[in-house]
């Protein structure tokens, strides 16, 4: 018993001095992190949700606010609205320039805004551009206010009724709203729009027509020009508020794109 103890001892031994020592543990390399992925989109719900609500809730009141020159009727402004620009109540001198300053660029901010949340690749590139127009008109409505007119002429001796800077700006927001008409008259058409439809080419014409009519003043005729201004305004109301009934309808929800 013993002699069979002690050998198998000893071969344990013997193996234990010719085993190889065992390697050290592997030691793994810190890799500094890299960027963040970016966050996945936002679930179709909720992309469904600010387009067919928010966006027309944006719009709808930025055609209120775009309107703000009814406030010259309770407001002693000292302005005649049949005669004057609408852009005479933010001039420089004006009593209220910092109120109606601030009513454009609230507009400005909503129009923008809500066509951000509008657009909708599915609708294809040109009702794609109608909603960037838009931008362009709410960032050019901003520089109007930035480069405001020094006085009003409707109502000072002495006022130039042409500011080269105000002049370049308005026809910047002309240009853009005139643009985004066009380009959705198209896509209403392309795409079956029921509401644009309905109305288009009717009151981008009409606005047009209002649009021309007021520059009187640039050639030197003044007179009866603050009447089809303010038109032209609630006709630009009325545009805002016929893209927000399209996308509160199965338009928004399809995303512009045409019928199947």
């Amino acid at each position: 018993m013993t002699d069979g103890t002690d050998s198998s001892c000893l071969d344990h031994g013997r193996q234990a001095l010719y085993e190889p020592p065992s390697s050290p543990p592997r030691r793994t390399a810190l890799v500094p992190a890299g960027p963040r992925p970016a966050p996945p989109p936002a679930p179709p719900r909720a992309r469904l949700f600010a387009r067919t609500v928010v966006a027309p809730a944006l719009l709808l009141t930025a055609a209120v606010v775009y309107n703000d020159w009814l406030l010259e009727f309770p407001l002693p402004t000292g302005l005649d609205p049949r005669h004057s620009y609408v852009s005479e109540l933010y001039a420089a001198d004006q009593r209220f320039h910092l109120l109606f300053g601030a009513a454009e660029l609230l507009a400005a901010a909503l129009v923008v805004a809500g066509s951000l949340l509008a657009r909708d690749r599915r609708a294809g590139p040109v009702a794609e551009g109608g909603w960037w127009c838009l931008v362009a008109f709410g960032i050019c409505s901003v520089a109007d206010v930035i480069v405001p007119m020094r006085c009003a002429p409707s109502a000072e001796a002495g006022c130039e009724a042409v500011n080269p800077w105000h002049t370049a700006t308005s026809a910047l927001v002309h240009a853009a709203l005139f643009g985004s008409m066009f380009l959705f008259t198209v896509a209403a058409a392309q795409a079956r729009w029921p509401v644009l439809a309905r109305w288009t080419p009717w009151v981008p014409a009409a606005a047009l027509a209002t649009a021309v009519s007021t520059v009187g003043p640039l050639f030197g005729h003044p007179g009866w020009h603050g009447v089809p201004q303010r038109a032209h305004l609630v006709l630009v109301g009325v545009w805002f508020v016929l893209l927000a009934a399209e996308l509160r309808g199965p338009v928004g929800e399809r995303g512009g794109a045409p019928r199947a």
